[in-house]
């Protein structure tokens, strides 16, 4: 990789860590589901009038849009909004990577090598240490709702990997317009219209700065920016840059916002980063039955020939076995 691009993954990283302390100020100046709705509105527009139209089927699009934008941000807002520090959160969403193996083992039947087995053990190690660490400092309750949204991070990443789509961008502004309607609804029925007023009445330059970093720099620019990095390089060589996202997220809102970095809190960090990195960047492989699929039907299988020895002879078995399937973590979702 060359130094520009490395220092493009490592800038990626810090916006999406940063993002974290950014959320956090944005959270002061509107109720949580507004926000992540005017995020994705944000977001959308203009943009979708220069990405072309959509590249995967609506089916996708609407579900990754429900399942990421409406469901995980949604979790994910409402539980920084109820006292889950920005720090921990940049931490703790990382066990999405786990949640996804587990979904993509149970739904594409993608599978579970001992050593990704080891690493969810090790992150949920780390889940829990984190767990410990928040029940001193703040709610459970806002801890477990940052987990949800983890687990509803794993069901979109393993619906983006079933659209597979050809362009990251394109298929990220389009998931952007699916949120925003429900998110709106949701925050008029459970924050009151009374509330979205004050807020969008009272709505200052930093209160719009929030949104615009969130909607533009996080999920635009930074999306658009790996994508382009996947583009270019192996997912083996871009994907590991994504674990520094909660080195930033801890850094930033501890330069900022003074959120304390305990001891245990650190203790947790190695665990569920060291565990995130054995489940993630371990590449599986997912064999297909040659009843079920032949080259020929399908340009994605090869057929190889594994020799077989015994003593007496030598035999050639053909095995049909997935090239390039979507397990590797370039099909991983890093939008925060």
């Amino acid at each position: 990789m060359r130094p520009a691009h490395l220092l493009l993954a490592v800038l990626v990283a810090a916006i999406w860590g940063v993002n974290f302390t950014v959320i956090e100020i944005g959270l002061d100046h509107f109720p949580p589901l507004l926000f992540s709705a005017l995020r994705f509105l944000v977001a959308a527009l203009p943009a979708v009038f220069f990405v072309g139209r959509p590249k995967v089927a609506w089916k996708w699009i609407v579900g990754v849009g429900l399942s990421l934008g409406v469901a995980k941000f949604g979790f994910v807002f409402v539980g920084m909004d109820a006292g889950m520090p920005a720090g921990l959160s940049s931490l703790v969403l990382q066990i999405q990577a786990v949640f996804t193996a587990l979904i993509a083992f149970a739904v594409l039947g993608e599978r579970l090598t001992r050593i990704r087995v080891l690493g969810m053990a090790v992150a949920f190690a780390g889940i829990g240490v984190a767990a410990v660490d928040e029940g001193t400092a703040g709610p459970l309750g806002a801890f477990a709702l940052v987990v949800a949204g983890a687990a509803c991070w794993g069901v979109s990443n393993v619906l983006t990997r079933k659209a597979a789509p050809p362009d990251a961008l394109n298929f990220m502004v389009w998931v952007s317009t699916v949120p925003v309607l429900p998110l709106l609804a949701l925050s008029l029925l459970t924050e009151g219209p009374r509330r979205d007023l004050d807020a969008l009445r009272s709505l200052d330059l930093a209160g719009a700065g929030t949104v615009l970093f969130v909607a533009w720099v996080s999920t635009v620019l930074g999306f658009g920016a790996w994508g382009w990095l996947l583009r270019r390089h192996p997912a083996s060589t871009v994907a590991p840059f994504s674990l520094l996202v909660p080195v930033f997220g801890m850094s930033s809102a501890a330069l900022f916002l003074g959120e304390p970095v305990s001891p245990l809190r650190w203790c947790a960090a190695v665990l569920l980063v060291g565990g995130v990195a054995l489940t993630s960047l371990v590449p599986g492989r997912k064999v297909v039955e040659a009843v079920a699929q032949t080259p020929e039907a399908d340009p994605s299988v090869r057929v190889v020939q594994p020799v077989t020895q015994t003593p007496a002879t030598t035999s050639r078995t053909p095995v049909v076995e997935a090239v390039a399937q979507p397990t590797e973590p370039a099909r991983r979702s890093f939008v925060v």
